[in-house]
């Protein structure tokens, strides 16, 4: 057989090139009901691939045809298969990551796309809607359904301390500025870092909202500086109309200083969180009237409740949501806040499941707690002044607004590294 045909070898080698391609998109077929049309692009694609193995093969005889017959020189020849030869790897392991028995990637893959408003196709181009169904019911969180018991809580003033019952504690009661409302413990993980603030005195903890409300969100920095805050975190959630990631309409209940702002029904789980008058974190499923006699005074809306009374919500594998940038807020018996927010969305730090929320406040004491509105809406704010210490001068012109500065590193969906508006935030004041 003879190769000397420039035409020849050129369809050899764009034939090889599209063989390892067009093998993914086969075994895609396989699983997905989107990305490829069943069955003519599957059957084609199978033809195809078939069609290209028989090339493949002729291009391999290509390469053992002897060198006074090929023009190609050597270099060219160990550049080419290198590039083959990191194709096939490539396509392999892309493969492998989807499909192989071992389910790690497709937990983290799976319920990660689905938990996000825009990036579902991420799921949905290379599973099935049956796939997608059992890699959530493997990773799913179960509330516990019981009230909130806030007799639990006894509110103290004096937090000194002699002796401490864990790492935990002795982090949360080793005081550095005792003119300072709040202490700032970093937290970090092979997934994520981010910040626990604690908050001694839950009495300076309220709600503030959009002053655009039912039309536009604000920025969590803009919210706070209009409030003179010490420190605040985003809140509850919002309906994003189109998409657009305004966050001015809220979601659920939305209390602010015993007015009640929204009172729309919320989903299947999750509920109220918010404080009382007498500065116990309540959650709780219920309207804004009954939540209004039960004492709540501020409040946002958001899923899901991560402990109550003390109790691990029942969880199963990484609790249905993926890995994401978080926020969270919960109790200790003794009155302490403490409010969480952890990063996401890069290679080094893909971000935490809600078991990493649950399980990080619950070793730090939380008898109660809930997650709240994650991705790039999860930051932490502080003034510029304090800022400083947690940010860098070069972080400072992208984070601060208003003499305001998220201390955290957001990651939107389009890999950016900036923030949202949102529709509300738990302040300090």
């Amino acid at each position: 057989m003879k190769y000397s045909s420039k035409i020849n070898r050129v369809v050899l080698v764009v034939a090889s090139i599209l063989f390892p391609v067009c093998l993914v998109f086969f075994v895609i077929g396989f699983h997905s009901n989107e990305l490829i049309i069943k069955p003519i692009h599957y059957s084609l694609c199978f033809v195809f691939s078939f069609l290209l193995l028989y090339l493949f093969v002729n291009l391999v005889m290509l390469f053992k045809i002897k060198k006074n017959r090929e023009k190609t020189s050597k270099s060219k020849k160990i550049i080419f298969i290198l590039f083959l030869s990191l194709e096939l790897i490539g396509s392999s392991t892309f493969l492998l990551l989807l499909y192989s028995p071992i389910k790690w990637f497709r937990n983290w893959l799976v319920p990660s796309a689905m938990a996000t408003m825009s990036h579902k196709y991420l799921a949905t181009w290379f599973y099935s809607e049956e796939e997608i169904e059992k890699v959530l019911e493997d990773n799913q969180l179960i509330e516990l359904l019981e009230d909130i018991d806030l007799n639990l809580i006894h509110l103290r003033e004096n937090f000194n301390k002699d002796s401490y019952e864990n790492e935990y504690e002795r982090e949360i009661f080793t005081l550095e500025n005792l003119k300072k409302p709040y202490k700032i413990i970093p937290i970090s993980d092979k997934n994520y870092k981010g910040y626990l603030a604690v908050i001694y005195d839950p009495s300076r903890i309220s709600v503030a909202t959009t002053k655009h409300l039912n039309e536009v969100g604000q920025y969590v920095t803009e919210m706070a500086s209009e409030n003179k805050a010490y420190l605040a975190i985003n809140g509850g959630g919002f309906l994003d109309q189109n998409q657009k990631g305004t966050g001015g309409i809220p979601e659920g209940v939305l209390i602010q200083n015993n007015k009640v702002l929204s009172d729309s029904q919320y989903g299947s789980f999750g509920g109220i969180i918010g404080f009382t008058k007498e500065h116990k974190l309540f959650l709780g499923k219920m309207n804004a009237e009954e939540a209004l006699e039960k004492g709540v005074r501020d409040a946002v809306s958001f899923r899901p409740f991560l402990i109550v009374n003390g109790k691990k919500s029942i969880t199963s594998g990484n609790g249905g949501w993926g890995y994401a940038p978080r926020t969270a807020i919960g109790q200790r018996k003794d009155g302490i806040v403490l409010m969480l927010v952890l990063d996401g969305r890069t290679i080094q730090n893909p971000g935490a499941t809600l078991v990493d929320l649950m399980n990080i406040l619950y070793n730090y004491g939380a008898i109660n707690a809930a997650n709240l509105d994650g991705g790039t809406s999860s930051v932490m704010v502080l003034p510029k002044e304090q800022a400083q210490q947690y940010i860098t001068e070069k972080e400072m012109k992208s984070h601060c607004r208003k003499e305001y500065c998220y201390i955290n590193d957001i990651v939107n969906g389009s890999g950016e590294h900036r923030t949202r508006p949102v529709v509300s935030a738990f302040i300090v004041k």
